[in-house]
C-alpha cells in the first residue's frame, strides 16, 4: 500500500509541479573538506566552516515524513568531518527510516568505520586513478592509501557492508580508466562508476563559472577526447565482465556518453540529451541551510528562515519546475549528474 501512495503522490508531483513526494533528500553536513582537488573548489572555503545541526533539520523532520523521504544522501564537503554527524544519522534513522549513503573522501573511514556502518546503508568514496595518480588529484599524502584502509576498515567492520566508488573522468586521470577499474577490484571496492567533471555550473563553491583558462586544465582538449575515446573502446574489450556483472556501473554506451560531453565541450557535436527529474523527486539542503532543487540550479530558500515544505512549494518554486525544460536548459543539458526516478521507482528505506 505505501509504495502504492508513493506512486501515486510521485505521478501527481510531476504532472501539477507541487512536490507531494520526495523521495531522495541529499543534506551536506559539513561545509569543509581534507582533500585538495583540482576539479572542485569546496576546499578553498574551509576556513569558513558551516555545519548542519540536529537543532536545523529537527524543525523539519515532519515536513521530511509526509513528503516521504525515504534515502538521504550524505554529501559534501567531507561529512565525516562533522562534529556530531551521528546525532543527525539517528534523527534521520529514528524519524524516518531512511536509508542513509554516505560520500567520502574515505580520509577518515578507518577511524570512524564502526559508526559508518552501524548509522549508514552504504558508503560511495571518490576513485580518481590508481595510486600515483589518485594521490596527485587529491593532494593530500598517502590519499589512496588511506582510502584502502578505511575500505578495509568497513569490510572488517561489518563483512557484507556496500562500499562503491566514483570517479570524476578529468584531464588529469582519462588515461589511467582502466587503471581505474582495477584499482576498484585492488581495495575492495563492490562497484566502480563514472562521470564527467563538471566544468560550466557554480556548484562546489565557485562563486562565478570557471574562465576558459581554468576549464582547460581540467577539462579535455581534442587531442584528449580522442585519445579517450579509443581508450573507452578499449577497456569495453578488456574489462567485458566487468560491464556484465555490473562491477563498471555503467553501460559500454553510457561511457560512451562521456565522450561524446567532453567532444561536445569543445565545440564538436552535440551534448548527450539528458533524461533527468531530480527538482521533481529530490533536493538538496547545504550546509549553511541553502536549500537547492538539486546541486546545479539556483537557490530555493534557506531552511533556517522557512520550513522546507513551503520552500519546495513555493511560487518560485513551482513556477521554477513548471518552466523547466531539462532538454533545452543551458544548465541541463551539459549537467554531469543527472537523477531520474518514474513514479514505480522503488526507493528503499533501511527495513526495505
Amino acid at each position: 500500500m505505501r509504495l502504492l501512495l508513493d506512486a501515486v503522490k510521485r505521478q501527481l508531483t510531476l504532472l501539477t509541479h507541487r512536490i507531494y513526494a520526495l523521495p531522495v533528500m541529499v543534506l551536506m553536513p559539513h561545509s569543509r573538506c581534507n582533500c585538495r582537488c583540482v576539479m572542485c573548489d569546496i576546499w578553498k572555503a574551509n576556513r569558513s566552516l558551516q555545519e548542519l545541526s540536529r537543532e536545523d533539520l529537527e524543525p523539519h523532520v515532519e515536513a521530511m515524513r509526509r513528503l516521504g523521504v525515504r534515502w538521504v544522501v550524505l554529501s559534501g564537503g567531507e561529512a565525516l568531518m562533522h562534529r556530531n554527524l551521528w546525532a543527525l544519522c539517528a534523527l534521520l534513522r529514528d524519524s524516518l527510516g531512511a536509508r542513509i549513503t554516505l560520500l567520502s573522501t574515505g580520509l577518515l573511514l578507518e577511524r570512524y568505520a564502526r559508526d559508518v556502518v552501524r548509522w549508514c546503508d552504504e558508503v560511495i568514496v571518490s576513485l580518481d586513478g590508481s595510486r600515483e595518480v589518485h594521490n596527485a588529484i587529491r593532494n593530500v599524502p598517502r590519499a589512496y592509501e588511506r582510502l584502502a584502509e578505511g575500505v578495509a576498515a568497513l569490510k572488517a567492520a561489518s563483512p557484507g557492508f556496500r562500499v562503491t566508488g566514483r570517479c570524476v573522468v578529468q584531464r588529469r586521470n582519462y588515461f589511467d580508466l582502466p587503471n581505474i577499474i582495477a584499482a576498484a577490484r585492488e581495495i575492495g571496492l563492490d562497484q566502480i562508476s563514472f562521470l564527467a567533471v563538471d566544468v560550466s555550473t557554480t556548484a562546489f563553491n565557485r562563486p562565478t563559472p570557471w574562465d576558459g583558462e581554468r576549464v582547460s586544465d581540467v577539462a579535455l582538449g581534442p587531442e584528449d577526447v580522442e585519445a579517450f575515446g579509443r581508450l573507452v573502446e578499449e577497456t569495453i574489450v578488456r574489462h567485458a565482465e566487468d560491464f556484465a556483472s555490473g562491477f563498471v556501473a555503467e553501460s559500454p554506451d553510457k561511457l560512451r556518453r562521456l565522450v561524446r560531453y567532453f567532444a561536445a565541450l569543445n565545440g564538436h557535436g552535440e551534448f548527450p540529451p539528458q533524461i533527468c527529474n531530480a527538482p521533481w523527486v529530490s533536493a538538496v539542503v547545504e550546509a549553511d541551510g541553502t536549500v537547492r532543487p538539486c546541486f546545479f540550479h539556483r537557490p530555493l530558500g534557506n531552511v533556517r528562515d522557512a520550513p522546507l515544505d513551503a520552500i519546495l512549494n513555493s511560487e518560485e518554486a513551482i513556477s521554477f519546475r513548471r518552466n523547466l525544460d531539462v532538454r533545452a536548459d543551458p544548465i541541463c543539458r551539459k549537467c554531469v549528474c543527472t537523477l531520474y526516478l518514474g513514479p514505480a521507482a522503488r526507493v528503499d528505506g533501511r527495513g526495505g
